[in-house]
């Protein structure tokens, strides 16, 4: 099975026998979600819809969902982790709870392949439940439901929160129990017994069953509207389909392998494997980031700053494997031409993926000259000391301050017969990923997903403030994303230089304009090329499937959007913008406030 059958496969089966509409996969970059840098598993897009938006397609969909996980970037390498993956998703809005859903799963994992099913093997196939705690009870009703399909009780784990609990999206929100499936990899017959400690036993779907709201302080209440999210992992289905052990054995990488390995002049150590691994890895991942819609390019800041982190890591370990010469573009070009039949946004957006990597990879080696200039700098006073090791601080100074990388610290270090304090250097580097981690939680906590009064009033104002930036700037703008709390909103969108501080004012007082018109709001539901017809902007169209809704905020604006808003533009009371900026080249960024 081809990875383009799996994927159909998985979509015909929700449509043609259980009755779902296909979705398109939703953008990478967030829309209107401020509680996650990148579109982080197949829920996050659809969370308007657990808490009773209705969706265009109906209470039935599927998709595949283009995901990026950035928590285990220093863990790639080994044969599992990946950064970029792709999760086979079906949801129930409202509609079917968790009996018929563990139905779906189970004839999908274990029908023949004439019926639409994978073909599973039931010996080879365990189930783990939520062992029920203080906040919720045991889940028997999951269990009993894999046992009516002939499942045994030693085939079945009961796991605590940290295991089978789904939490929300941000700190609040839809959450509840799930059942993950297993599949058994390791030689010979699977056990009788389910240990779920045993790495053998490879977790490949999980079916969420979201029944509680999570509050503020901390409760769980019980959801008006009951819904299933589910999640099948696309890459680690695809391996056991093809009979590998990892997802860099198949298809979806072995030509970007060959293609390093000439580029490359090195033994196949495992050192050498897993820089081979990181490396293809990380260069996926960007194409991905940087090939969407609304792709970012490498910058300090937010996506941008994780775009730059992963390829300069490639560019890194491309030079431990003996590459020399520029390569990352050529990498990429190898996953575009795998992934570009299916996800067509890599094509259409090559020429813009390759030159970056190019500029960055300049960019890089110029960083890796001034580094190793700091690091002459800092050796007489070394010498001077009569220390054998540098350190640790000032290490990790060349590091913060040139994005200087440890290893080529120590490299040279090594020419120099010192060595460096890699303990403190650790330690500083812990504080400042723990001081990144809680500034970027911080920045980005809150948000659509608690769908409060303040956050529906700024969402409202992010159409009148694209509309009036295309009144004033031309129609070449468009939203690059967008990251709203409650207490302010920040919009990015593509222009090519700075906003005067007159058009500003244009724009801000267009949106004023507005708000005093107290124009009533409503959506409508339409094809994509009726909201195209009818003049409405919006460039999130992909993920709503046959239907979009249109917001339209009297005659000013019609925009396709997922909601939630205000009931007119006069709750705003008023608009100010406080900075405008460039977030990366022909990307700007306005802040602004109501009210």
């Amino acid at each position: 099975m081809t990875a383009n059958e799996l994927r159909r496969k998985y979509i015909e089966f929700f449509v043609k026998q259980c009755g779902h509409k296909e979705i398109s996969s939703a953008s990478i970059i967030p829309e209107n979600d401020p509680t996650v840098l990148f579109t982080t598993a197949g829920m996050h897009p659809l969370v308007p819809y657990f808490v009773g938006e209705p969706h265009p397609a109906g209470k039935r969909l599927t998709d595949v969902q283009k995901c990026v996980r950035t928590d285990d970037i220093d863990e790639v390498g080994d044969m599992t982790h990946c950064t970029f993956f792709e999760m086979l998703g079906n949801w129930s809005l409202g509609d079917y709870f968790k009996k018929e859903a563990i139905e779906f799963s189970y004839n999908f994992l274990t029908l023949p392949d004439e019926k639409g099913g994978l073909g599973f093997d039931i010996k080879n196939l365990a189930f783990s439940c939520f062992a029920g705690d203080s906040d919720a009870p045991r889940d028997d009703e999951a269990a009993n439901a894999w046992k009516s399909f002939g499942i045994s009780d030693e085939r079945i784990a009961f796991l605590p929160k940290k295991n089978n609990w789904w939490g929300p999206a941000g700190k609040t929100g839809p959450c509840g129990p799930d059942t993950e499936m297993f599949y058994w990899t390791g030689e010979g017959s699977a056990p009788k017994k389910f240990d779920p400690d045993d790495a053998n036993w490879v977790e490949i779907w999980n079916d969420v069953f979201m029944k509680y709201n999570k509050t503020a302080e901390g409760k769980y209440e019980p959801l008006a509207q009951t819904n299933v999210d589910t999640g099948m992992g696309f890459e680690r289905t695809f391996a056991i389909l093809q009979g590998k052990k990892s997802c860099f054995e198949t298809e979806l990488f072995t030509d970007a392998m060959t293609k390093l390995r000439i580029l490359a002049n090195y033994e196949k150590t495992e050192s050498n494997l897993k820089s081979e691994r990181i490396i293809l890895d990380h260069l996926r991942a960007v194409t991905f980031i940087m090939g969407d819609n609304l792709g970012v390019t490498p910058s300090n800041v937010d996506q941008g700053y994780i775009v730059r982190r992963l390829a300069r890591r490639a560019i890194r370990h491309g030079k431990i494997l003996g590459i020399n010469e520029n390569f990352t573009d050529k990498i990429a070009e190898i996953f575009i031409e795998v992934y570009g039949d299916y996800y067509t946004e890599l094509q259409k957006n090559r020429e813009r993926i390759l030159s970056e990597l190019q500029k960055e990879e300049e960019k890089f080696a110029n960083t890796i000259v001034r580094g190793e200039r700091e690091f002459q700098r800092i050796l007489p006073e070394v010498f001077e000391k009569k220390l054998d090791t540098i350190p640790g601080d000032v290490a990790f100074n060349l590091y913060e301050t040139y994005g200087f990388p440890i290893e080529l610290i120590e490299e040279l270090a090594k020419e120099k017969s010192l060595k460096v304090d890699r303990k403190l250097f650790d330690e500083e580097y812990k504080k400042h990923q723990d001081m990144s981690r809680a500034g970027a939680l911080q920045k980005f906590a809150g948000g659509l997903a608690d769908h409060s009064e303040e956050v529906r009033k700024l969402h409202t104002a992010t159409h009148l403030l694209n509309k009036a930036l295309r009144q004033i700037l031309g129609d070449h703008v468009y939203q690059k994303g967008s990251n709203i709390t409650a207490e302010r909103l920040r919009f990015d969108f593509s222009h090519p230089q700075k906003v005067t501080p007159e058009e500003l004012a244009k724009i801000e007082a267009i949106v004023n304009e507005q708000i005093k018109a107290n124009l009533p709001i409503h959506f409508e539901e339409m094809t994509v090329d009726e909201a195209k017809n009818k003049g409405a902007i919006g460039v999130f169209d992909a993920k709503y499937g046959d239907k979009v809704k249109v917001y339209f905020m009297g005659d000013f604006s019609k925009e396709i959007c997922g909601g939630p808003h205000a009931n007119n533009t006069g709750d705003l009371k008023s608009f100010k913008i406080l900075k405008e900026e460039a977030v990366a080249s022909g990307i700007r960024r306005i802040k602004a406030v109501i009210g």
